[in-house]
């Protein structure tokens, strides 16, 4: 396990417990993967990527499996999804060197989180738990992130020296995973209550003044984002306010907003075309 933090070369370099941060693997190109790799490769970093259905571009190198992208990379970058994101650690393993770095930057539970860490720490692999506090779009690697977990310092300098703003917080990994969750309620929360307003609204003939009404006080930004966005990543969303209200039945706090935004985001996935 890697304790000593991450610190900053005489050239200002990120620093892992290897070395400089020069070699980055992102396993996930989705929309999140694939906006990072793309601020990374612009910086001239080596980004190695893999995604069973997404092909790497833009000048990230290439590769086959988890294991493949792994090799050589000083910084791990797990992109995946929830449900994903235990196999892309374990097909990772054989590719990733002592000194390598593994962040999970997967929205999931905190119990998700502490078992991936486990897995990481069996393995003599320095983890952290990341959580993205803003949506990646317009932001990419600079998105806010809270990191939390045994290699918290060091994965945290070593994305602020990439560009990124990310802070460690104190917490074992899946603290930073429960403030997103918290955070996510209230979010969330909102988007779901747009959604039924709009459709509601549709219904009754009136949508188009309830949007310019609602954009008056939250912007047609605001609301284009939330709709669409709900839409758009219903399923990873969805899986989000499950394990968001999970953790509030933990915390003994009724999970009613969480609950009504992870079953209309339920709907939303079900009302997608098929291969959407």
């Amino acid at each position: 396990m890697h304790q000593t933090p991450a610190a900053e070369s005489d050239r200002g370099a990120p620093v892992s417990a290897g070395g400089p941060v020069t070699v980055v693997a992102v396993l996930g190109l989705g929309e999140a993967g694939g906006l990072i790799s793309r601020d990374l490769v612009a910086a001239g970093i080596t980004v190695r990527g893999y995604d069973p259905a997404v092909p790497a571009a833009g000048g990230i190198v290439a590769t086959s499996s988890d294991a493949q992208a792994c090799e050589g990379a000083d910084l791990v970058l797990s992109l995946t999804t929830a449900h994903e994101a235990e196999g892309a650690l374990r097909a990772s393993l054989p590719g990733i060197a002592p000194t390598a770095l593994f962040a999970d930057l997967n929205t999931s539970s905190a119990q998700l989180k502490q078992r991936l860490a486990g897995v990481a720490g069996a393995h003599g692999i320095a983890f952290a738990d990341v959580a993205m506090m803003a949506p990646v779009p317009g932001r990419g690697i600079r998105t806010p992130m809270l990191v939390s977990g045994p290699a918290a310092a060091e994965v945290a300098a070593a994305i602020t020296g990439l560009g990124g703003n990310a802070e460690a917080i104190e917490g074992p990994a899946g603290a930073a995973a429960s403030r997103k969750l918290c955070r996510s309620v209230f979010y969330k929360g909102m988007a779901a209550a747009v959604t039924e307003s709009l459709r509601a609204g549709r219904a009754a003939g009136c949508e188009s003044w309830l949007r310019e009404n609602i954009a008056g006080d939250i912007g047609m930004d605001m609301l284009d984002r939330m709709e669409q966005g709900s839409v758009t990543h219903a399923v990873r969303r969805a899986d989000e306010m499950a394990a968001a209200t999970g953790m509030l039945g933990e915390l003994g706090v009724p999970a009613r907003i969480a609950a009504a935004a992870r079953d209309w985001l339920e709907q939303l996935a079900k009302e997608a075309p098929a291969g959407g």
